[in-house]
């Protein structure tokens, strides 16, 4: 939403912001990450903890999400505003089609990049859980 507004009314440097968010997000960890922060903190108490997922997708689409909007910074600073406005939309329509319909093209092409390289793309698994006891304590 925020790089929706950044291209269409301004101003472009919230494009620097989003891209300094997802960068202190993967260098920091969710604790520094207010999108992450706002997520943990009001949405899931109210909607509950999703399925646990393997980290590795989500990160690589975050890391891009980091390069198409500092690229867009760069170019809104340099004066292209025709390329900046271009990048600030891919990353505004894939954050809109994720958010729409669950569908992470970022995480897609990650596991996409694992079939070009001939090998499946294999989910960590979970780490094993304790057995439940049947003593009470």
């Amino acid at each position: 939403m925020v790089a929706l507004i950044a291209i269409t009314v301004g101003p472009w440097w919230l494009l620097a912001v989003l891209a300094a968010q997802l960068a202190v997000g993967l260098t920091l960890g969710r604790r520094y990450c207010l999108p992450c922060l706002a997520y943990f903190e009001l949405v899931q108490p109210r909607f509950g903890e999703g399925p646990l997922e393997d980290a590795r997708p989500p990160r690589f689409a975050n890391l891009v999400g980091v390069v198409f909007l500092t690229a867009a910074t760069v170019a809104f600073a340099a004066g292209w505003e025709t390329a900046g406005t271009a990048l600030g939309a891919i990353v505004a329509a894939l954050a809109l089609l994720a958010a729409a319909t669950g569908l992470c093209a970022g995480c897609e092409a990650y596991k996409l990049g694992y079939r070009f390289r001939g090998r499946p793309f294999v989910s960590c698994p979970l780490p094993p859980q304790p057995a439940p006891s049947d003593r009470s304590l």
